[in-house]
């Protein structure tokens, strides 16, 4: 047996790991690392860069060309995870006889693969795709990138910047955005950067708004057809992660508290989730027994067809086996939740109230290590006693602090 496993990380339109030393994949990659080696293997993670919006085609091609430069030689098994529409690319990837924008023989590497696991991925399309391609939607789109590349290098947004964010969303309900004050937020968050990083991030916002292909591919009408034609490769094990965050409520604002950027954030969040569920209803994707199960225990209730993380409905990230079902938005996933006590610290910028911790997060991706190395899943109530140690680890931890 090859104890070294190469394992690919594919952000999704929402990843910056093209802007240096972001950590979108930070947390996963150290908790994989850590959980893979004590299975006895020495794994290669590496995070793949690719154009946030860009085509499927395109994206999956980078993802190609990543694995080519980094394990060409040697017969290593390979591993791919992709998060949101990073799924997609991966699966597009592993279609047996796909074509793709590149001149490298895909099929070659594809011998190589042995697990596919999509992670929130809207494997039936999402309405916000739809929204996305209007000139209002670009532009909540450069302003979501951007807040998330401030807090992901600096940890927090400021406080003027958070005020004018939250005097935004007041207009956004009324599906009226002012364009002054757009620009003066992005220039308020813009001016803490490097005068490099900033030519780096307003490239990338530019490229947000230029390039839309993603967009119009990921609406449901276009997965349907995706998903008639892009097929799983034999020999491959693919598996799913689904999440589902909590709805927000009046009484969600109140849990907020008075922190800014909790009420600020958590406001952006809701505006999403609404989005989503105010979308014309779409017949809901045919479920195996198996995925009926699993959401059924997972969320106590099939979820309905409005149920969402903030970005895609949880009914259409079901598709194959699923590994694990989580309470939790998005980003939580990632580790983007709040635990300054961590070390490195939990940096939470889309506040859904979710509950999503440590612990939970470690149980996650216990379940993809071990299904990345063949395992059985653990029992879910193994998990919560492994996720209720963790706390208490934590909270012990605080206590000493």
């Amino acid at each position: 047996m090859d104890r070294t496993h190469h394992i690919y990380l594919v952000p999704g339109f929402l990843g910056f790991a093209n802007l240096g030393r972001l950590t979108y994949f930070g947390h996963v990659k150290r908790l994989l690392t850590e959980r893979l080696a004590a299975s006895g293997l020495e794994p290669r993670i590496h995070i793949v860069r690719t154009s946030p919006t860009a085509s499927l085609p395109v994206r999956a091609a980078r993802v190609a060309e990543a694995i080519d430069a980094t394990a060409r030689r040697g017969g290593a098994p390979i591993h791919l995870i992709g998060h949101s529409s990073g799924g997609l690319d991966v699966r597009l990837l592993t279609a047996p006889g796909v074509g793709l924008p590149t001149p490298l023989d895909v099929e070659r590497l594809a011998s190589r693969m042995r697990t596919v696991v999509t992670v929130a991925t809207p494997h039936h399309g999402t309405p916000l795709a739809s929204f996305f391609t209007t000139l209002q939607g670009q532009r909540l789109m450069q302003l979501l990138s951007l807040s998330t590349i401030y807090v992901l290098h600096f940890g927090h947004l400021p406080l003027a910047a958070l005020l004018w964010m939250g005097s935004l969303l007041l207009r956004f309900g009324s599906l009226v955005v002012e364009s002054d004050l757009l620009d003066e937020l992005f220039g308020r968050l813009l001016e803490d950067f490097t005068a490099r990083r900033r030519r780096a991030v307003r490239n990338m916002l530019r490229d947000v708004v230029r390039d839309q292909a993603l967009m119009l591919q990921l609406t449901p009408e276009a997965m349907e057809v995706f998903n008639a034609s892009v097929l799983q490769r034999p020999g491959i094990r693919y598996g799913a992660v689904v999440t589902q965050a909590a709805h927000p409520t009046v009484l969600s604002t109140f849990r907020m508290g008075l922190d800014p950027a909790a009420q600020v954030t958590h406001a952006l969040y809701s505006a999403l989730h609404q989005l989503i569920a105010a979308a014309p209803r779409r017949v809901s994707p045919p479920l195996a027994p198996d995925q009926a199960r699993m959401l059924r225990r997972a969320y106590r209730a099939m979820p309905s067809p409005d149920a969402n993380d903030g970005l895609v409905p949880t009914l259409s990230r079901a598709w194959g086996p699923l590994i694990h079902t989580a309470v939790a938005d998005h980003l939580d996933v990632l580790g983007h939740f709040r635990d300054a006590a961590h070390a490195p610290p939990h940096v939470d910028w889309l506040v859904s109230g979710s509950g999503f911790d440590r612990g939970r997060f470690e149980a996650l991706w216990d379940d993809v290590a071990r299904f990345l190395v063949g395992k059985a899943r653990r029992q879910p109530q193994r998990r919560r006693a492994a996720a209720a140690r963790t706390r208490a680890k934590t909270k012990r931890g605080r206590t000493k602090g």
